[in-house]
């Protein structure tokens, strides 16, 4: 047992609590149309505060047309395993200020929870990594390096070539991952599959031009109406995904009520939920389909008019297994050929992602199964993530021999990418006490 270490956690915590609500009030959102300089200045606050946590050789890493990475680390003792510790600084956009209970970017506690942009999704695992490094002090039990993205958010595009560019420097026996979360507040987990994800335009075209709807109509199909029924066409009655070919597979139900899922995610009363099998297969290892857009007139500017063009953004999440290239191909294949009344039909492919699944049992691994179990007293159950971070594939790839651990201090109520993102608190606390005892483990 590492009693003193759980002490002194409780020391450190006031001063993780201050450093977490710093960065949430630096409005680093990596999406394109906004402050660029904010991202800027969150990779610098990230670079001072690892620096103050005891971490050396600290870089701001550069790429043409990059978001700034940071990097610093903290040499352990000859022989020991080096682990490379990842989080992301940059955040998703906060959406309408109105449907914040408060501003965003300026924190505030309700509830035992830490409410702002950020705050779940990745800045709590910046703070922990440095909170970690704080309390091991200048002589770690292993060799540690921190590596801080800073366009998680817009896809990592540049990652591959940060790990190119900076193979070496990243290089390590344990990639820990701190941008996932456990199961439930109070029940710990450890992320063992990833969905993948492929996106794609379609659009639809049925006029030259726009024209009259009541002395057209009837006869001449519009694009809007169209573009519907071939977006109707990706799930079955049931709600079941109905592009050919994909994988699916049935996982661990464990405890996950529809009561529970119904609350986590707001649905209103009276709507069904979709699809076949366990709740957890349909959220970890089936493929999932959504619509994110429609280009098409808004309500507020409608005439009376047959539109003759609209376009639409549809995503799909891939069941770990999948192949991200074949299942593009066959969605493609699938939205060509569906019956649109003769519209032109255009599908224009946007982007992709690996889905990952960890390997067998790895003692490396195993040490942050029991960081996790002495930190909130359980053992940690075993996770998919029905999210895609295309990133941890690139990792392994680079680095086939390193172990790679998804962790982290979110839990399904922090409402990451909504309005009033939030972090629990003592779960936070549990977090950095778990990977400070795990970094012990494993250095046996």
């Amino acid at each position: 047992m590492h009693t003193g270490l759980a002490a002194a956690v409780d020391d450190l915590f006031p001063w993780i609590r201050t450093e977490l609500e710093a960065l949430i009030r630096i409005p680093s959102v990596s999406a394109a149309g906004y402050d660029s300089a904010q991202v800027r200045r969150s990779a610098e606050a990230t670079a001072d505060l690892l620096a103050r946590s005891g971490f050396t050789g600290i870089q701001i890493l550069e790429l043409p047309g990059a978001h700034p990475a940071v990097y610093g680390e903290i040499a352990g003792p000859p022989g020991a395993p080096t682990v490379l510790l990842y989080a992301h600084h940059d955040v998703q956009p906060p959406g309408p200020n109105s449907e914040w209970t408060t501003p965003p970017f300026e924190p505030i506690e309700r509830n035992g929870r830490l409410q702002g942009r950020g705050s779940s999704d990745d800045k709590c695992g910046v703070v922990t990594h440095a909170a970690v490094a704080r309390l091991l002090g200048p002589n770690p039990p292993v060799s540690i390096k921190v590596f801080v993205e800073g366009e998680e958010e817009v896809g990592s595009s540049h990652l591959a070539e940060f790990i190119t560019t900076h193979g070496a420097l990243l290089a390590s026996d344990v990639i820990v991952i701190a941008d996932s979360g456990n199961w439930r507040v109070g029940t710990p987990a450890l992320t063992i599959s990833l969905r993948g994800l492929i996106s794609l335009f379609v659009e639809v075209r049925v006029l030259e031009s726009g024209v009259h709807s009541g002395q057209f109509g009837g006869a001449i199909p519009d694009a809007l109406t169209t573009l519907t029924r071939v977006l109707a066409s990706l799930h079955d009655a049931a709600g079941n995904v109905a592009i050919p070919g994909l994988v699916s597979e049935e996982t661990e139900p464990l405890d996950l009520t529809e009561a529970e899922l119904r609350s986590q995610a707001g649905v209103l009363p009276g709507v069904e939920l979709i699809g076949k099998g366990s709740l957890t297969s349909r959220l970890w290892t089936r493929p999932a389909a959504a619509v994110l857009a429609i280009d098409a007139p808004p309500v507020a500017e409608a005439i009376n008019q047959l539109i003759p063009r609209a376009r639409a953004k549809v995503s799909v999440r891939l069941a770990p297994g999948d192949s991200p290239a074949r299942a593009m191909a066959s969605l493609v294949a699938h939205l060509e050929s569906q019956p649109a009344w003769g519209a032109t039909v255009t599908v224009t492919p946007h982007e992709s992602g690996e889905p990952f699944r960890l390997g067998g049992k790895d003692p490396r691994v195993e040490a942050f199964r029991r960081g996790f179990e002495e930190a909130w007293e359980r053992p940690p159950v075993d996770i998919g993530v029905g999210g895609s971070i295309p990133f941890v594939a690139a990792f392994s790839a680079a680095y086939p021999n390193a172990a790679i651990v998804l962790t982290g201090a979110a839990d399904p109520e922090c409402r990451a990418h909504g309005p009033n993102e939030s972090i629990h608190l003592d779960e936070l606390r549990r977090f950095v006490l778990s990977e400070a005892i795990a970094l012990h483990e494993l250095a046996r």
